[in-house]
């Protein structure tokens, strides 16, 4: 095989769980990576890819330069699944999502991976099988739908597939401690059982917050966004958070939660009060001796899949 692209690809930031849609919720955020890839030739033997990868702005000082970076992974894992050999590529990363910050640094890493690839091949899997690709690096699926997709996306249960709406049409604010916790870390604080009355409450609450999405009934999210499964168990251990999400609320948000696993904040906010609510919620970290940094951000409608 002779060289192949280079394609760019843009992935969005994802913010997933949104209160109480654990593991289920998603939405992309209009902050991108961007990677650009090419492929150098082949290898007949599948385990023999390499990759020369130059990263720049977040991550650079450490996040790996060969093929073990999380992008060229993803990309060698479909090529070998569609083609059979391995892929000798040249990447270059310029990433503006924080790692290890609850904004979906490392699925947007897959998915960049995998677009790519699929690009060069032409096209031959579908978006569902894309999601199964990255949940087999990530691990789950809640940041990759919509890192694909755009928009707000829901898991449908027991199956790797996904539903997409349209995202609303609100700001979404961030503060950004400068501490990092890793969706592992956050897991091991986490019950492996719930009382019933918590697991009911969320199921209501989870369904209450795409319906109150769907239907533009922003006002109900200060309920809908409310969650009992994971966010009382995480949050002592992101100090200033509990903080950060009451300032949010005093400043006009319409409803606030951690930023998946954290340790960042994010709140819906009615459209031009972002960056007042992002910057509240930096001020209420600031307060408890953790620097943070506000971020206003807007729904973003577009996924990697979405571009031409």
């Amino acid at each position: 095989m002779t060289a192949a692209g280079p394609v760019h690809v843009r992935v969005p930031a994802t913010v997933a769980n949104l209160g109480p849609g654990f593991d289920a919720l998603g939405l992309a955020l209009d902050l991108v990576n961007e990677v650009e890839m090419e492929v150098l030739g082949e290898e007949e033997d599948p385990a023999s890819a390499t990759a020369e990868v130059e990263v720049q702005g977040e991550g650079e000082q450490e996040l790996p330069g060969d093929a073990s970076n999380r992008v060229a992974q993803a990309a060698c894992l479909l090529w070998r699944q569609v083609r059979g050999r391995a892929p000798r590529l040249r990447l270059r990363c310029t990433n503006h999502i924080p790692l290890r910050s609850g904004l979906g640094s490392s699925a947007a890493a897959a998915v960049g991976g995998l677009v790519a690839a699929q690009r060069l091949l032409g096209g031959p899997l579908p978006p569902d099988e894309l999601l199964a690709l990255a949940w087999e690096l990530e691990g789950h699926g809640d940041n990759a739908a919509p890192a694909l997709a755009g928009g707000l996306t829901v898991l449908l249960p027991g199956a790797r597939r996904f539903l997409r709406l349209d995202p609303p049409p609100l700001d979404v604010a961030l503060a950004l401690p400068d501490r990092r916790w890793s969706t592992e870390a956050s897991r091991g604080v986490l019950p492996d059982q719930v009382p019933r009355q918590d697991a009911v409450f969320n199921l209501t609450a989870s369904a209450a917050l795409v319906a109150s999405l769907a239907l533009g009934r922003h006002d109900l999210l200060a309920i809908a966004m409310q969650d009992r499964l994971h966010q009382p168990h995480r949050l002592p251990h992101v100090p200033g958070a509990p903080e950060a999400l009451e300032a949010a609320m005093g400043a006009g948000a319409l409803g606030a939660a951690l930023a998946g696993a954290g340790p960042a904040v994010v709140a819906l906010a009615p459209p031009g009060l972002g960056e007042a609510v992002a910057g509240a919620m930096a001020a209420a970290f600031e307060a408890a001796g953790e620097p943070a940094r506000p971020l206003a951000c807007r729904p973003a409608g577009e996924g990697a899949l979405g571009q031409a």
